[in-house]
């Protein structure tokens, strides 16, 4: 069984980081070990949340982990909520990358065309550095614009999306994807180039008007254990994409109208058998 770890936030309500990615990557059948960066009673959507930062326990918890010999398939990085956390898991990266572990980073910090809150241009640069070290980045078209000091565009053409892909590229990552690519009217998806043999990837499929927070990572998550199944990273893109848009129709079906996170949990059954 291949053993991914995933380093980002706990929300305690809200769906989203590592309440998404546990179940997801473990559903899909790999053993899944995380290191909280920090806990929240709630995700950041809701009000008067509560956040208790855990950076002084991941160089602990790691040295504990590499005492014991633990090692891994995957390291999967999430939200990192301070400059200090990105250099805490680049150490990490460097101690426990193995010639075989695949590192995926997402470098959630932006969406819209701003930076969440509290994040500044270092944050950027950090998560560049960050993004350096990866094999697979998958950020959305804003953090691409802001790690590569290209203008943030709302509407655009493929060559602008090739460009940004290209401008990735030189960060270092092996295979660069940009979430949220809208290349014609209805349609939304991904498009990826790799290094290695120079072609992109591009998958359109239907565009959904809602939005729910954490489908970025049910989609991230959905990649990471689909590859660990063995999957191309094209193929997981694919199915990442079409399993995100299928929960996001599940949830707007829901009676209850759900606004704080999709209902990831009535369609995993689906997700194991997607191909």
């Amino acid at each position: 069984m291949k053993r991914v770890l995933t380093i980002q936030d706990i929300s305690c309500l809200g769906k989203c980081s590592l309440t998404i990615a546990l179940p997801v990557i473990s559903a899909l059948g790999s053993e899944t070990v995380i290191l909280p960066t920090a806990v929240l009673s709630t995700h950041t959507m809701f009000k008067n949340f509560t956040c208790k930062d855990l950076s002084d326990q991941i160089e602990p918890i790691a040295n504990h982990w590499k005492s014991e010999g633990v090692k891994f398939d995957a390291i999967y990085t999430g939200y990192l909520g301070t400059r200090e956390q990105i250099d805490q898991v680049k150490e990490l990266f460097r101690t426990f990358r193995s010639g075989n572990t695949v590192i995926i980073v997402d470098p959630v910090m932006a969406d819209n065309g701003k930076l969440y809150p509290a994040f500044d241009m270092d944050y950027v640069k950090k998560n560049a550095e960050l993004c350096a070290e990866a094999d697979i980045i998958v950020p959305n078209i804003t953090e691409a614009a802001l790690m590569t000091g290209m203008e943030y565009r709302e509407e655009y053409d493929e060559a602008y999306i090739k460009e940004l892909l290209a401008r990735l590229n030189e960060l270092g990552a092996g295979i660069s994807v940009l979430t949220g690519v809208s290349l014609e009217k209805g349609k939304t998806g991904v498009m990826g180039y790799e290094r290695r043999t120079g072609e992109y990837y591009i998958y359109q499929n239907r565009r959904i008007d809602a939005a729910y927070h954490g489908t970025g990572d049910l989609f991230s998550s959905t990649c990471v254990g689909e590859i660990m199944k063995g999957k191309d990273w094209r193929d997981a893109m694919r199915i990442a994409a079409d399993y995100t848009a299928h929960t996001i129709e599940v949830t707007l079906r829901n009676p209850d109208k759900p606004w704080y996170g999709v209902d990831f949990e009535a369609t995993i059954p689906e997700l194991i058998g997607m191909e």
